[in-house]
């Protein structure tokens, strides 16, 4: 069996894997290291949870023990899709470079600009860094990329999704061609087949599974829901899952429950708060240190049950999770993988319960399709609500009647419109004949138009001619003094 003395690392790198516990490489780290130590381009492709983050941190301390970083120069860079991940990159660096001088910056968004360019300026070995944040570092002139010498996606399958795929490609560009790229991916989509093929050189493929399959220690199951009406559907389907957690007894030490969107978060946890269980909501709408401070929470147990949409699904390292539920049918069938990725690691037990939908069914079907395998059908808890079992609804014999407004009754459109008939296009020879017709009747409008205005002219001249009558009262008429009336009576004499 290979053992970590077996791989060529340094000395310093192998008293900090022992002090860390490990003896045996995981498949994936045992074909990896070798390669990335030889100085080839590696591309592996591994299921979460199988340690690819130490196949690619252990050989860049070893290959970054000569030599000297510069200010604004970094000789390394790994990039990741998320700011979890990066924060798990930088830990896992911590531990296996403990014996050594060399230096790290985690670049993220969320945490102050000026703490990271004080980094960046004294010199770093390696740089753990998101793409946008890079960028922004970059497009400030605050950071070099021409010194990089060993470059790492981790996580290339997530960074499509995510719509890194064009900041990837132009990093890669900012880079120099003569780098060592180690490129690591759950998943192997044509996207990425296309960049793997344009920035890597004769890469050592290692390919320890299948692509995108579970670990075979994680216990899965579906349960099939439909609600009693559409308008108690989420509350009912918020009551199945905590009576699956109930369910789970003391099985469930702790639990990641996963909802596809950051909405859907905030309502599970503040019903599973409300109900008394303990939990904790996680997405990308929160501060980063709200995100960090519960992540640090869950892997201390301070917190029983994480509700996180998919940010945390490739970022989340904690061994111990013992079950994981899928409260919504991911819209990808990769992400199924790595959400109960979160389970089953470190060669521990684990399961994972999926709650499907009616609407969710072209998506279970392309989950299973992904894995392979039919999903076992676990029991719904409470029992299938459907309003078709219970009360039956009314036959269509008997049409049904809606009050208006007004209290009267409202017959069914059925019943008030009368039996549509198919009309048929009408032939040209119809249309010019309408054309015909209904352009004498615009010709017949224009006389009726000339004569409106010539009667209302007529009108006019009719209200001019009444001012000007001899007999006409103006002014205040018999109620006027007499010194006035004096100048029109003589007016009228004359």
């Amino acid at each position: 069996m290979t053992k970590f003395s077996d791989l060529n690392l340094d000395a310093k790198v192998l008293k900090a894997i022992a002090e860390a516990g490990y003896e045996t490489p995981t498949p994936i780290q045992a074909g990896a290291i070798p390669a990335a130590l030889e100085g080839r381009d590696v591309l592996g492709i591994a299921q979460t949870g199988t340690g690819k983050t130490a196949s690619f941190t252990l050989p860049m301390i070893t290959l970054l023990g000569r030599g000297r970083a510069r200010a604004r120069m970094p000789r390394s860079l790994v990039l990741c899709p998320t700011r979890e991940l990066a924060a798990q990159v930088a830990e896992n660096f911590d531990v296996y470079a403990k014996h050594t001088k060399l230096t790290k910056a985690l670049l993220i968004g969320g945490v102050s600009f000026k703490d990271q360019d004080a980094a960046i300026d004294r010199g770093v070995d390696v740089l753990i860094a998101t793409p946008g944040r890079l960028l922004d570092h970059f497009e400030r002139g605050k950071l070099l990329l021409t010194g990089v010498q060993i470059m790492v996606v981790d996580e290339a399958d997530r960074m499509l999704d995510m719509g890194f795929i064009p900041d990837i490609e132009r990093i890669f560009n900012l880079t120099p061609f003569t780098r060592q790229t180690l490129f690591f991916s759950a998943t192997m989509a044509p996207e990425i087949e296309r960049i793997t093929n344009a920035f890597l050189h004769t890469p050592a493929k290692v390919e320890v599974a299948r692509q995108a399959t579970a670990s075979e220690r994680i216990e899965q199951h579906v349960v099939h829901f439909k609600g009693s009406r559409r308008d108690r559907a989420a509350s009912e389907k918020r009551q199945l899952l905590r009576a699956l957690i109930d369910a789970e007894g003391d099985k469930l030490q702790n639990g990641v429950i996963f909802c596809n969107r950051k909405s859907d978060v905030d309502i599970c946890h503040k019903s599973l708060s409300k109900y008394g269980y303990d939990s904790a909501p996680i997405h990308g709408d929160l501060d980063q240190s709200q995100r960090n401070s519960t992540l640090e929470s869950f892997r201390e147990g301070k917190i029983k049950i994480l509700v996180a949409s998919d940010v945390a699904a490739r970022g989340l390292d904690v061994p111990s999770v013992t079950h994981v539920f899928n409260f919504d049918v991911p819209g990808h069938p990769e992400d199924y993988v790595h959400r109960i990725g979160r389970t089953g690691r470190a060669g521990r037990d684990g399961k994972a319960i999926m709650i499907c939908e009616p609407r969710d069914e072209k998506n279970f079907d392309a989950v299973q399709k992904l894995l392979g395998k039919d999903i076992p059908v676990l029991e719904n808890p409470l029992g299938q609500i459907e309003a078709s079992e219970d009360k039956p609804e009314a036959s269509d014999d008997k049409p049904k009647r809606s009050r208006n407004r007004r209290g009267g009754s409202r017959k069914k459109d059925d019943e008030v419109k009368p039996q549509e008939q198919v009309v048929e296009a009408p032939t040209p020879e119809v249309v010019e004949e309408v054309a015909t017709v209904e352009k004498p009747v615009e010709r017949e409008l224009r006389p009726q138009r000339d004569n409106n205005r010539d009667n209302n002219r007529d009108r006019g001249q009719r209200r001019d001619r009444r001012r000007d009558r001899d007999d006409q009262v103006i002014g205040m008429g018999d109620d006027a003094p007499a010194f006035i009336r004096l100048s029109f009576d003589e007016r009228r004499k004359a």
